[in-house]
């Protein structure tokens, strides 16, 4: 069974506006997203944007451009816009790759589609990686996740989960041994597509910030594997953008 990947590409972006064009050694942030994709097993790549700019700057990369509504709330809508588009099976898996993953390894698209293959209780799946810094335990932007002995997500959270109650009694000496780091990279079939985008947010949804708590809230299943490798940081500020030149710099002039 193969699969397609999704890019949701928008343009606005409250912290960084225009970013996925925003230039990275000669060509726009989203094409090195693409271009991932594009070298992943997927049958098929789909750029799903609203906005004409973006369109016309990733025309020729080889990945088909999809034009979708201004109005969606998220990414997931805007994915399961695309799948009615395309009049997609209910059985075909699409990957969500987000357009700000310019260094996201190839190999995790791959690996989070099939989780959700050999995982057929699972309406989705998803990756983590295990925590290995201790500044992770405290930070609210490293989402964690606790899984139960099968790899089933129990809940996410930006808290810090689960809480050790011993360890974390002193904070400047807690270790992160045993927690995970979730990945915003997703794999769903486009009949779950359909039932998610007709429920409303659920409250720990929104007391949390993070949508995939609206699928565990449902009673739905998240299968999640360990990430075979930890991926960079998506580009989120200017920061992060600085950052990500920073690193292309040297492939941009053909050294190591």
């Amino acid at each position: 069974m193969g699969f397609r990947v999704v890019i949701p590409a928008r343009y606005a972006s409250q912290r960084l506006p225009g970013k996925l064009l925003l230039p990275v050694a000669g060509e726009p942030l989203l094409q090195h997203t693409c271009r991932r994709a594009l070298l992943s097993r997927a049958e098929q790549v789909v750029i799903a944007t609203d906005d004409q700019r973006i369109a016309k700057a990733l025309k020729h990369t080889g990945a088909d451009i999809c034009m979708t509504h201004t109005d969606h709330q998220s990414g997931t809508d805007r994915i399961a816009q695309t799948a009615e588009i395309y009049a997609w099976s209910e059985s075909d898996i699409i990957v969500n790759l987000q357009g700000d993953e310019p260094e996201m390894p190839v190999a995790l698209i791959n690996q989070v589609a099939d989780c959700l293959m050999q995982t057929p209780t699972a309406s989705m799946a998803t990756l983590a990686v295990r925590i290995t810094e201790s500044d992770e335990i405290w930070d609210p932007n490293a989402v964690k996740v606790v899984t139960d002995r099968y790899g089933m997500a129990l809940y996410f959270s930006r808290a810090s989960i689960p809480w050790k109650r011993r360890e974390f009694a002193a904070p400047d000496q807690a270790e992160p041994d045993g927690m995970l780091r979730h990945l915003g990279i997703y794999a769903y079939r486009v009949d779950f597509l359909r039932r998610f985008v007709t429920w409303p947010p659920a409250p720990i949804e929104q007391y949390e910030a993070l949508e995939q708590l609206r699928v565990l809230w449902q009673g739905e299943r998240i299968a999640v594997d360990i990430a075979d490798i930890a991926p960079p940081p998506g580009i989120d500020t200017e920061k992060d953008y600085q950052r990500l030149l920073h690193r292309f710099a040297p492939k941009a002039f053909g050294t190591n």
